[in-house]
């Protein structure tokens, strides 16, 4: 598995979750991407939590190499990745491949700026509602969405509190 992310910013919760979701138990190995080299200071909301040595840069991993890409939340980490077109490209990327992509909180930016979210139906931190909508995708208020009507399984989940749904749909979507 794969995770793009900017170096400050993002949602320690979704970075690191509780219990089986972290692509280990899954029978998984999990892949820091990031769009530097170094580590990336993880944050509980405003406040500085773990930082995470970075595996590879978006532009040395090939999504091709990786069973599946997770997007953690955070409202910094997608909102810069969006910006960053090697990251955009590396996040299609799996799309194309049709392999499965699990986002959470504000994670579904980054899918916007993509494009591929048009069709699909996803959940995502309510403020994004209108963002995905204009996007084309149909979005809910649910705790995990499992959208299969597209070129590959989306997962898609609202906040930390959904991430025990969120990690067991993911690591399903994975290891299908």
């Amino acid at each position: 598995m794969a995770g793009p992310l900017y170096p400050l910013g993002v949602n320690a919760h979704s970075t690191r979750p509780p219990g089986k979701g972290d692509g280990k138990h899954a029978g998984g190995t999990p892949n820091l991407v990031s769009t530097r080299r170094g580590q990336i200071q993880a944050f509980n909301h405003l406040d500085k939590a773990d930082r995470f040595a970075v595996d590879a840069t978006v532009e040395e991993a090939d999504p091709a190499s990786f069973d599946g890409l997770v997007l953690p939340g955070g409202v910094a980490n997608p909102d810069y990745l969006r910006m960053v077109p090697q990251a955009v490209r590396f996040a299609r990327a799996f799309f194309d491949l049709g392999k499965p992509v699990a986002a959470i909180c504000h994670a579904p930016w980054t899918l916007i700026e993509a494009d591929v979210v048009r069709g699909r139906t996803v959940t995502s931190w309510p403020s994004l509602r209108t963002d995905l909508r204009n996007a084309g995708a149909t979005w809910t208020d649910q705790e995990v969405v499992v959208c299969t009507s597209g070129p590959n399984t989306l997962v898609s989940s609202r906040k930390p509190d959904d991430l025990k749904a969120f990690c067991q749909a993911a690591a399903d979507a994975f290891a299908a």
